[in-house]
């Protein structure tokens, strides 16, 4: 008897506490790819349905597998009865096709960006975007990650299977009413942590070299993240790219809109369980899922210390090891060529301040908060950048509490954070970066290259959502020349009459490719010119903005045109 408890004590230590298996989405990849926003149900807790937005699903949406160089036309189908937007998050594409605030998609109504993939290999993720209700809509549960590939990446010698030694991990936190329905709207008990939208969740892994491909989608909890017994691991990839070599390490702190690539040496391990945890007990004050976001009891968030996660060790999901597959059995020593823009080629500094719209004990953690001393106004466009621009953001955070701060349309490199280099897991491509408290500091470099558009802005903000739709966001255009221009400073293209009332016509020295496109990315018409000179027709067309995408030897460039 005595030996039939050990056996089963032996049972339940192997399974722990996971017992749900981890939800794996699916794929979609090719040249087109259709998705539909749609009301849903999911059984987050057995027996019982929550109501849900997803993606071509009841939750969460598929997994986007893109080649870098590859061109990609999307419809996005709003079924969700209210409008909302898509972002394809880290990805460099045209503001048009960025699918911020500017760029909604109503009911009923489906949303066509295409471009062509330009980012390198890495995890990217896609989620709504519209002001004032982006927290809402990822609560509901729309979020997708995206996969993209490139030559470099192939030549590595890593996991690729997915879903087997390649595994999507969106970790979220929510709160559930007490007929577990997900609670909307800003609040401090997210007590419920989901892998994938699963709870308790495991799953079955070889025992080889693992991959996770780790997005923080959650509204604004930190998680730093570890393994069972303090295992070492590798992360191979930041944001928006591989590493120059994997970096072991034993946490890796992750901020809302945050990506990392992880790999795990499994080898030998059969039989046995490791757990991906969080250890918050170790978070600074001021991180939310510390055990303090103040300095004060009067310096809190609502409901804050009620929470048992904040401060506390938790798991997120349970890697169960079986037998090997035959994939990848080593860790690579190297991996790609990582070169930052030089600081002597900076064009310009620009300073970002971080502060309380309304300074007291409870507004310096809870906000509202504000950059440089201004809340978001759609119709204000706070910076203006010239294409091209190798530039130098410094961020400066004056309340109690760290920000997570994403610009859209490029990747920067972190030049430093309190006055320190950061360190090397923290040396590649980023679009997110934690920003600490009490006059915490990040400088980063970066270039604004490929697009420019004077009409159609990007965003910068807090990925804390519930920060960013109270206003912590701003925006900017880049703008060049209205005409294209050779290396040697001769002029190749000009578009002329702008503005127009009906026909436009398009001079250029050697062959092109030309298209047309709306406000909303959609492709309306494209044509071959062969030289000299071509016109279209846009009387066919209402009133308004459209773009013309020149793609030549020498240069593309898109160029806008206002219709009367």
């Amino acid at each position: 008897m005595k030996h039939s408890i050990t056996l089963l004590f032996a049972l339940i230590s192997f399974m722990g506490f996971a017992q749900n298996p981890l939800l794996i989405p699916p794929t979609l990849s090719g040249e087109n790819i259709a998705l539909t926003l749609q009301p849903g149900s999911f059984e987050f807790f057995p027996g019982t349905n929550t109501s849900t937005f997803g993606v071509n699903g009841n939750i969460l949406g598929p997994t986007l597998i893109l080649e870098n160089g590859q061109d990609v036309n999307i419809t996005v189908d709003n079924q969700i009865g209210e409008t909302t937007t898509i972002h394809w998050h880290g990805m460099h594409v045209s503001a048009a096709n960025d699918g911020g605030p500017h760029t909604t998609i109503e009911p009923g109504e489906i949303w066509n960006p295409q471009f062509t993939v330009l980012d390198k290999a890495a995890t990217y993720w896609y989620h709504p975007h519209l002001h004032m209700k982006t927290n809402d809509h990822v609560l509901k549960g729309i979020a997708g990650l995206i996969i993209v590939r490139d030559a470099e990446e192939a030549a590595l010698d890593l996991p690729r299977t997915y879903g087997v030694d390649d595994i999507p991990v969106v970790i979220q936190t929510k709160t559930f009413d007490a007929n577990k329905q997900i609670v909307l709207g800003t609040n401090a008990l997210d007590t419920e942590v989901l892998a994938n939208a699963t709870r308790d969740a495991f799953i079955n892994v070889p025992s080889q070299i693992i991959r996770l491909r780790i997005l923080n989608g959650s509204s604004q909890r930190i998680y730093n993240l570890g393994l069972t017994d303090n295992m070492p691991f590798y992360q191979i990839a930041t944001d928006g790219g591989l590493l120059s070599a994997p970096v072991q390490l034993t946490r890796l702190m992750l901020s809302p809109g945050e990506r990392a690539e992880i790999l795990l040496d499994l080898n030998g391990m059969e039989t046995q369980s490791v757990y991906l945890k969080s250890y918050a007990s170790e978070l600074p004050t001021g991180f939310y899922g510390a055990a303090q976001v103040g300095m004060n009891s009067m310096m809190s968030i609502p409901n804050y210390n009620s929470n048992p996660l904040n401060g506390s060790d938790f798991d997120i999901l349970q890697l169960a090891v079986g037998e090997p597959t035959g994939g990848v059995t080593t860790i690579p020593s190297t991996l790609v060529d990582v070169t930052p823009w030089n600081e002597s080629d900076v064009d310009a500094t620009r300073n970002l301040l971080f502060a309380p719209k309304n300074f007291g004990p409870s507004n310096v953690v809870n906000g509202p908060f504000v950059i440089n001393g201004a809340s978001f106004d759609i119709n204000v466009i706070n910076e203006t950048i010239p294409l091209n621009n190798i530039e130098i953001w410094e961020l400066t955070n004056q309340s109690m509490i760290a920000h997570p701060f994403h610009i859209h349309d490029v990747q920067f490199y972190i030049l430093s954070r309190n006055g320190v280099p950061v360190p090397a897991n923290e040396q590649g491509r980023k679009d997110v970066v934690i920003v600490p408290p009490q006059f915490g500091t990040v400088r980063f470099i970066t270039k604004f290259e490929d697009f420019a558009d004077d009409e159609v802005p990007y965003m910068y903000h807090c990925h804390m959502l519930t920060h960013e739709d109270d206003g912590m966001m701003g925006q900017f255009t880049v703008v060049g020349n209205p005409t294209a221009v050779s290396e040697t400073g001769e002029e190749i293209f000009s578009i002329y009459p702008n503005p127009t009332s009906n026909v436009v016509t398009l001079n250029g020295h050697m062959p092109a490719t030309i298209e047309l496109f709306n406000t909303s990315g959609q492709l309306l018409e494209k044509k071959e010119m062969t030289g000299g000179n071509g016109q279209f027709d846009l009387s066919g067309y209402a009133s308004g903005v459209y773009y013309f995408n020149v793609i030549s030897a020498e240069s593309s460039k898109a160029y806008k045109v206002v219709k009367n």
